[in-house]
C-alpha cells in the first residue's frame, strides 16, 4: 500500500448544522508570513485525496506550513445529522466562509480547488475577493450556458429525481470489502496504481454495520441542481477575483469528452479572460483525476504559483 510521506491529522469542527471533517498536515503557524493553504476536493471525494500532492511538495514549500483539506458536506465524514434529500451550492460558500473564520480568522490565505472545489474556489473568491491571497484551480470548469426556457424542464428533472432517491433507485453500490473499493477507483482512472487505490479506498469508504463498504458520499449529491447555471452570474463572480488564478487543464480534455460539444474548453478559455489576473498550464499524461495521475507535476505548479 501507498506510504505517506507528510502525516496528517483529522478533527471535528462545528460549522453551521454539522460537524466537519477537516484533515490537516502541518501545525497552525503564528508566522504571518507563511500563507495557510486550503485544498478542497471535488464531487464525491474526499480530503484525504491530496495527500498524494501534499507528499510531493517540497521541503521547503510544506514544512512551517499549514493545510487544509475538509471534506465537504455529505462527503467524506462531514455527515448531515438528519437526512437530507438534495444539495445547493451555495451551502458550500457559507460553509468555507465559516471554514476561514475558525482556522484563520481574518488572515487571507492560498486556495486550491479541484473539480467542483474548484468551481466554489472560483465563487468563493469572486464573493470574498480580500480572504483569498493566491487561487489554483483545478480542472473547475463551471458548467454549460443555460438559457431561461430550459427551467420548466429543470424543475421537473429535479422533482423526478427525488423521487428517485426516496425509493432508491439513486442509491450508491456497496461492495463486500474495501479491495472492491479500490478496484472501482482504478476502473474509473485507469491511471491510478494499485497501491494508491489501496490508500483511498481506506478513506473513500467505510463498512457499514453489515461489513459491506459503503462509498462515504450521501447519494443526494446525485440529484440534479433545481438552479440554471447562470453564465452571466458566473462572470460577475470571475470578475470580482483580485487574486492571481493558475487553472490548470489535464491533457486528456475531460470536458470535451463530458459534454460532447455542448461546452469545450475555447468558451471555457474565453470565460477565464473576465479574471483579471489568470495564466492557464497543462498537466500532461493525466485526466481528469490529475492530482492522483501526477502529483509531482501538480504539486510544482502549485508551489510555483504560490511562491511568484
Amino acid at each position: 500500500m501507498y506510504s505517506t510521506v507528510r502525516t496528517s491529522r483529522s478533527e471535528f469542527v462545528p460549522i453551521r448544522t454539522l460537524n466537519y471533517h477537516v484533515r490537516h498536515w502541518g501545525e497552525v503557524s503564528l508566522d504571518k508570513t507563511r500563507t495557510p493553504l486550503v485544498m478542497v476536493h471535488g464531487w464525491m471525494d474526499v480530503g484525504a485525496s491530496y495527500q498524494f500532492v501534499v507528499d510531493a511538495f517540497s521541503a521547503a514549500f510544506a514544512d512551517g506550513r499549514h493545510i487544509i483539506a475538509p471534506d465537504w458536506r455529505g462527503f467524506g465524514l462531514s455527515k448531515l445529522p438528519t437526512p437530507c434529500d438534495h444539495y445547493t451550492f451555495p451551502d458550500y460558500l457559507a460553509d468555507l466562509d465559516l471554514l476561514l473564520d475558525h482556522y484563520v480568522g481574518d488572515q487571507p490565505v492560498d486556495l486550491v480547488g479541484h473539480s467542483m472545489g474548484g468551481n466554489v474556489a472560483m465563487m468563493y473568491a469572486g464573493v470574498r475577493p480580500e480572504r483569498i491571497r493566491r487561487l489554483v484551480n483545478l480542472e473547475g470548469f463551471g458548467m454549460p450556458a443555460t438559457k431561461p426556457d430550459q427551467a420548466p424542464k429543470r424543475y421537473a428533472q429535479w422533482i423526478d429525481e427525488i423521487k428517485k432517491l426516496q425509493t432508491g433507485d439513486m442509491a450508491l453500490k456497496a461492495y463486500d470489502g474495501v479491495d472492491g473499493v479500490a478496484q472501482r477507483l482504478m476502473k474509473t482512472n485507469p491511471r491510478l496504481s494499485q497501491d494508491k487505490a489501496d490508500w483511498l479506498a481506506r478513506h473513500w469508504a467505510e463498512p457499514n454495520g453489515e461489513g459491506r463498504w459503503e462509498i462515504l458520499g450521501d447519494p443526494a449529491h446525485k440529484i440534479t441542481s433545481s438552479q440554471l447555471y447562470r453564465l452571466d452570474e458566473a462572470l460577475a463572480l470571475y470578475e470580482r477575483i483580485a487574486a492571481p488564478v493558475l487553472a490548470v487543464e489535464a491533457s486528456d480534455d475531460s470536458l470535451g469528452q463530458w459534454w460532447k460539444g455542448r461546452y469545450a474548453l475555447p468558451e471555457y478559455h474565453q470565460r477565464l479572460t473576465h479574471v483579471r489576473d489568470c495564466r492557464t498550464a497543462v498537466v500532461q499524461d493525466a485526466a481528469h483525476m490529475l492530482h492522483h495521475d501526477q502529483p509531482e507535476a501538480v504539486a510544482r505548479l502549485i508551489e510555483e504559483h504560490l511562491s511568484s
